[in-house]
């Protein structure tokens, strides 16, 4: 699950602008506890790649606060902020009449919003998702501690608590999103809170209902985007084919390896996580390269110097014979063809080359071979 923060400034969306008439205007009123009388409130506009201020309001000594005037846009989505910890974001335009009631000090967990559906949305899917940032927290805290006491034989159940924890909020903020599928903050969550490339199908339904409800939004046009070059990867399609050098300057084709299940890892030796990963890899390839059709792995790397490819593969004891690349680093033509654009990722095909699953990790990857290679 993306934070929404991180997420905003890498969206690339365009508000398309448009004047709002004198008698048009928005207002927030609200209260928050905690808040310091004289506290200053900023109000930010989501532009094409950041957040742009469009007014403040101080706290008054009972908390009371109130934002007033005319938006620049039709509509979009605004952050509130009291502090880097404390912001929350509303759907806003020149006819929205909300209050907002919350406690300054920890603002996403406790907020509540009246008078704006979209925004209420957006309050369900931050405080969902916020609950299970904090178990994370905790999780992550867990773990780093049990590990540096040595006791590894624990890690594995907080690993699995860990998944269980991401997978039952995806599951809720899905629910969300599917019950609101016609509002603005849907589009919004599904490119923001959600991983289009990982959930394809879901985008997908959501982009359609988007495209007949919001036509105007930029989140449907950033949504209709994101999802164009996911389609030649989606499940169920037959995974793009790749033919390029192994290390001994050869060509190898993946279709060559047609009749087996291939795990089709983007990976290189630059990349931490990959890295951290590849032990995973390893187990699962020694586990089951012999098991019913047979599975084995086509590595893609975006290197750009052979050499230091070479040695990951022996440093990381990558023994299966399947290595290419073309050595363009993120300009590989294996990558543009599966539509990557983070590392480590990875597709596994069936033995007919259709894509089954995606990026799958350590017991997730262990779990789907032991399903399928029975």
């Amino acid at each position: 699950m993306k934070p929404a923060v991180v997420a905003l400034a890498l969206l690339g969306l365009t508000n398309a602008c448009q004047n709002a008439s004198a008698a048009e205007g928005y207002e927030i009123s609200g209260q928050l506890r905690n808040a310091a009388a004289g506290t200053t409130l900023h109000l930010a506009e989501l532009t094409s790649s950041q957040f742009v201020e469009r007014g403040t309001a101080k706290v008054d000594a009972q908390g009371r606060f109130t934002f007033k005037g005319v938006l620049p846009v039709k509509e979009a989505v605004y952050q509130l902020k009291v502090d880097e910890p404390n912001q929350v974001l509303l759907v806003l335009d020149n006819k929205t009449h909300l209050t907002l009631a919350g406690d300054a000090k920890n603002l996403p967990a406790s907020y509540s919003v009246k008078g704006s559906k979209d925004s209420q949305v957006m309050q369900e899917l931050t405080q969902t998702l916020s609950a299970s940032r904090s178990q994370m927290q905790q999780l992550v805290q867990r773990y780093n501690t049990l590990k540096q006491a040595g006791r590894t034989d624990s890690l594995p159940a907080i690993e699995a608590r860990a998944n269980a924890v991401q997978l039952g909020a995806a599951r809720q903020a899905k629910a969300i999103i599917r019950r609101n599928a016609t509002s603005v903050a849907a589009g919004f969550a599904t490119l923001t809170f959600l991983s289009p490339d990982e959930d394809f199908a879901f985008a997908d339904s959501i982009a359609a209902v988007q495209q007949k409800a919001q036509p105007a939004s930029p989140f449907t046009q950033a949504l209709a985007e994101r999802l164009a070059p996911l389609r030649a990867t989606a499940i169920g399609t037959e995974g793009p084919n790749i033919d390029l050098p192994t290390p001994a300057g050869k060509n190898l084709s993946l279709k060559s390896l047609r009749g087996k299940y291939v795990l089709v890892d983007f990976w290189a030796s630059w990349c931490g996580p990959c890295r951290q990963e590849n032990p995973n890899v390893v187990k699962a390839y020694n586990e089951f390269k012999d098991k019913g059709k047979g599975f084995t792995i086509y590595s893609v790397s975006l290197d750009q110097k052979k050499e230091n490819w070479e040695q990951a593969i022996a440093a990381d004891h990558l023994s299966w014979p399947n290595h290419v690349s073309d050595l363009k680093f993120w300009q590989s033509a294996g990558a543009a063809a599966y539509g990557v654009q983070a590392i480590p990722q990875s597709f596994l095909l069936d033995p007919q080359g259709k894509i089954i699953a995606k990026n799958l990790r350590g017991p997730a990857l262990e779990a789907k071979l032991a399903e399928v290679l029975k």
